[in-house]
């Protein structure tokens, strides 16, 4: 779309086996559905009318049946089955019985009436469903007062659809036919084949059968939708003919999607250079849902987006233009990587994902190099390690125990630290030897499941590498944690040696253990002596794999003395620790670093900070020297940091002063070069430094003359037009979002009600983000309560109602109310959201807590809660546990540091 260790034994049979949890007739299966009942192809029929809150469909399984049984487990949710016929292979019709034994987990089982001997059933239902109010399965959503249909089956919601074997196993040919009002249009994974009337008023629309797909890939869409052609995408050497591209949008909007289809063909491109595999589905339809959950999804031939990363022209944001590229790039990669080849079950979701998104990087670097994507990937893998390191983070192959597990395996363990631990062992073995085994992996499991082992025995054996190697891979696949690397430098015999010795990193107040070996490919930078060419010192790199709790390297030519960078290249996912004698003399080297580089650094004080080696005054002189880079992301890297001690540290009006002098000297002579308008042809880079800077600088550090700049913009925003709607465009559209949240402080009441009125009115994805995001920076405590209540009302997308509701958390009085006003409305939310959002539950009741009374009231909560939804309990663990180290960490500060 996105623990304790167990022994090795465990959980093998826990990863190799959920098959061993298939049920008899009495019992429901807990896990997998059992394997002696397997799909083999589906016939799908619809009849949809968007304007309707319910729909009617006909399904047809071809089911192989292994071993005689009177019944057969499958699944379906919030399905009306009137009939179930049964026909076995002499053609013999059965009468069937559908029945739902767990209504919450969606496990139903069919009985056959009597006992069938093992052949090839055909089983049909007929029934009808609730369109779905949650943005799952067939949902139904409104844009302009126009209703429409259309789908998200991932990652268990095909079972809102339709009855199935709704597992990413089982992968079968669908037959698609959906019969809707003669006034809508209707896009699916494959090609229409056939249009014919279906009764007054009515048509039936056919598609082509799809090649092999799980049931979460099935995609359809039922409106009046605007169907505009793109560019065809050109022959290549891997694929004969033209593919054919289209953009599918709400009605009205379509012309708003040229951008993205122009950009379309270079990544499809890529795709298939890299893989040597041609685009296999025949056509490509990219649409923009009015409404969606997630951030895009990778249908074969129909993939879904959030509507703002698609709809785009010459004023939308720079960070929308980015984003949009490189969603598109993820989804499409997908197209190899978890639709040609799929997981064989939800442990292995990284397959899909991790692979999606390190190749997403791969293709942006190739076609937008301005973009950084080299960036992205270690600024990604940073953000994986903070929730890594907490002991209740799952692994990336985590056991599925339940739908809870599926539910909240799409985070960035899968997705961020997937990607970096590929990017490692591909920086270990060399890009192209890596290229080599993903071609032979893609090709050997094409249009089938894999699993890990087939990941990592095609990656060894393209690299000549054996057990040690898979071995390696697979510490960081089935195991939770971040690797802590720590150095120490010894002259010994004339030699430079680096001695290297790994444990789990832990911040302050973890409860884990940090004895945990992992097989880590470490490469170091270090200086090197005066060069007999122009006698100017300058660094080497060195690599090895420690997969020992202690190890050591030789760095040949070193300097006497040197220096280290303990992460070359920020290729390792590891965090490392020079000490402080090592780290003061790193910081004088910082300039010498690679952009990447330096990210690593600056990580590594964040993690030396959190680890209770460093306090803020060290943090303050370590990150200064990155504020002058000219690269966005190192400039700004030290932020977050910087926020949390103001916002944690600081308890006085001279150490704010202190810090917000701090900021003040390092970013806004930048901002002022940049001023606060956009400048005709300016990179996309600019746009997005004055984004950043002016939010960090107005609202985090409130600096008078970043204020009263977007003051000025938000006031202008907010006068109605001669039409009746705010001068939205009045405003840079990159700051839009900052001038109504500044406007929304200063005037209060008049702003919030404009904003709340405004709404409603637009369609515009941008324009609505940008009145979300002011309303979100409401500090009044009455103001904050009207736009919460606001975020439940039916103007506000449930996909938007998270701008609204994750706002607000920086003081103890601000989260205390957010926690009164979430507790007093917890039914509405999960009714609103219940169905996916159960593991994000627990962050959006007490997301920025740093205290006792905090962990305390969430607990006591949500203990006897955890059931209301899929997930809650994985939530409740981490979050409970962000709030007691924030704790801790904040205890052990000394505030005077800051004005050290």
């Amino acid at each position: 779309m996105r623990r304790l260790v167990r022994p090795l034994l465990l959980t093998a049979l826990a990863t190799c086996c959920g098959a061993a949890l298939a049920a008899t007739a009495d019992q429901a299966p807990q896990g997998r559905l059992p394997g002696w009942a397997v799909p083999q192809s589906y016939q799908l029929a619809f009849k949809v009318d968007p304007a309707q809150q319910d729909f009617s469909g006909t399904t047809t399984i071809k089911v192989k049946l292994t071993q005689a049984s009177d019944h057969l487990w499958l699944d379906g949710s919030e399905l009306k089955v009137s009939k179930v016929a049964i026909t076995d292979a002499a053609g013999k019709v059965h009468v069937g019985k559908y029945v739902s034994v767990e209504p919450k987990a969606g496990v139903v089982r069919v009985d056959f009436g009597s006992t069938l001997k093992p052949q090839q059933l055909t089983l049909k239902f007929e029934y009808t469903a609730p369109l779905n109010a949650q943005l799952q399965g067939l949902y139904k959503v409104t844009a302009k007062g126009q209703p429409y249909a259309m789908t998200q089956m991932e990652p268990i919601s095909a079972r809102f659809a339709f009855p199935g074997f709704d597992e990413p196993g089982f992968k079968t040919p669908f037959d698609l036919s959906i019969t809707v009002p003669d006034s809508q249009a209707v896009v699916a994974n494959t090609d229409q084949v056939k249009e014919q009337p279906a009764g007054k008023g009515w048509k039936t629309v056919t598609f082509a059968q799809t090649l092999p797909l799980p049931t979460y890939l099935v995609a359809f869409a039922v409106g009046p939708w605007d169907i505009v052609a793109g560019p065809d995408i050109s022959p290549d050497a891997y694929r004969a003919k033209p593919l054919k591209l289209r953009g599918v949008a709400a009605k009205g909007e379509g012309h708003r999607m040229q951008h993205v289809l122009g950009e379309t063909p270079s990544i499809i491109h890529a795709l298939e250079n890299y893989y040597g595999f041609g685009y296999p589905f025949g056509k490509l339809d990219l649409l923009a849902a009015p409404d969606f959950e997630a951030g895009a999804m990778e249908n074969p031939g129909l993939v879904t987006f959030r509507d703002w990363l698609l709809l785009l022209d010459k004023d939308s944001p720079a960070r929308n233009v980015q984003g949009s590229f490189n969603v598109t790039a993820h989804e499409l990669a997908h197209q190899w990587t978890g639709d040609t080849v799929t997981t064989e079950w939800w442990n292995d979701i990284w397959l899909n994902e991790a692979f999606a998104t390190w190749m997403q990087q791969k293709v942006t670097m190739e076609v937008h190099p301005e973009y950084r994507a080299d960036l992205d990937r270690v600024r990604g893998a940073q953000g994986a390690m903070s929730n890594d390191s907490l002991v209740s983070a799952r692994s990336i192959r985590q056991p599925i125990t339940g739908n809870g597990d599926i539910m909240t395996a799409f985070d960035g363990i899968t997705y961020q630290k997937g990607a970096g631990v590929i990017a490692m062992f591909e920086n270990y073995v060399g890009e192209k030897t890596y290229q080599k085994g993903m071609r032979a992996y893609i090709q050997k499991q094409k249009f089938g499941n894999a699993t890990a082992d087939d990941l990592v025995s095609a990656i060894a054996t393209a690299a000549d590498k054996g057990d040690a190697f898979k071995h390696a891979f697979k510490s960081f696949l089935d195991q939770s944690g971040v690797p802590y690397v720590t150095t120490r430098l010894e002259q010994k015999d004339g030699k430079t040696v680096l001695h290297l010795s790994q444990s789990r990193y832990l911040p302050i107040g973890s409860a884990g253990d940090a004895k945990r070996i992992w097989g880590v490919p470490v490469c170091v930078r270090y200086g090197t002596a005066a060069d007999g060419k122009d006698n100017a010192p300058s660094s080497k790199v060195s690599c090895d794999m420690l997969d020992q709790a202690t190890g050591s390297m030789t760095l040949p030519g070193a300097s006497n003395p040197t220096w280290v960078m303990p992460n070359a290249n920020a290729s390792g996912y590891y965090r490392f620790s020079l000490g402080k004698a090592a780290l003061a003399g790193l910081v004088k080297q910082v300039g010498k670093l690679s952009d990447a580089e330096q990210l690593a650094y600056a990580d590594a004080v964040d993690a030396s900070f959190r680890h209770g080696d460093l306090d803020a005054g060290d943090v303050l002189t370590a990150l200064q020297p990155l504020t002058g880079s000219k690269i966005r992301d190192v400039a700004t890297a030290p932020l977050d940091q910087l926020a949390w001690i103001y916002r944690h540290v600081a308890t006085t009006d001279a150490q704010r002063a202190r810090l917000a002098a701090w900021a003040k000297a390092a970013y806004l002579p930048r901002l002022e070069q940049l001023s606060y308008q956009r400048k005709a042809g300016e990179p996309e880079e600019d746009s997005l430094m004055r984004s950043e800077l002016a939010g960090s600088l107005g609202f985090g550090f409130k600096l008078p003359e970043v204020r009263a700049a977007l003051l000025k913009q938000g006031e202008a925003a907010l006068k109605p037009t001669a039409a009746g709607h705010l001068n939205l465009a009045a405003a840079d559209p990159d700051l839009l979002g900052d001038a109504l949240g500044m406007a929304v402080q200063e005037h209060g009441k008049s702003a919030v009600d404009a904003l709340i009125a405004e709404l409603p009115k637009t369609s515009d994805p941008a324009l609505r983000n940008g009145i979300l995001g002011g309303l979100a920076s409401v500090e009044d405590p009455a103001l904050t309560e009207q736009v919460r209540n606001f975020a439940l009302t039916k103007p506000v997308k449930v996909g938007e109602m998270a701008m609204l509701l994750r706002a607000g958390r920086n003081t103890r009085a601000q989260r205390d109310a957010m926690w009164t006003w979430f507790t007093a409305h917890y039914q509405q939310i999960l009714d609103r959201t219940g169905s996916f959002s159960g593991g994000r539950l627990p962050s959006l009741a007490a997301g920025g807590g740093c205290s006792t009374a905090e962990y305390d009231r969430l607990q006591a909560f949500f203990k006897t809660r955890e059931k209301d939804a899929a997930g809650i309990g994985r939530g409740l663990a981490q979050m409970g546990e962000s709030i007691q180290l924030c704790s801790a960490l904040k205890a052990k500060q000394d505030p005077a540091a800051i004005l050290r």
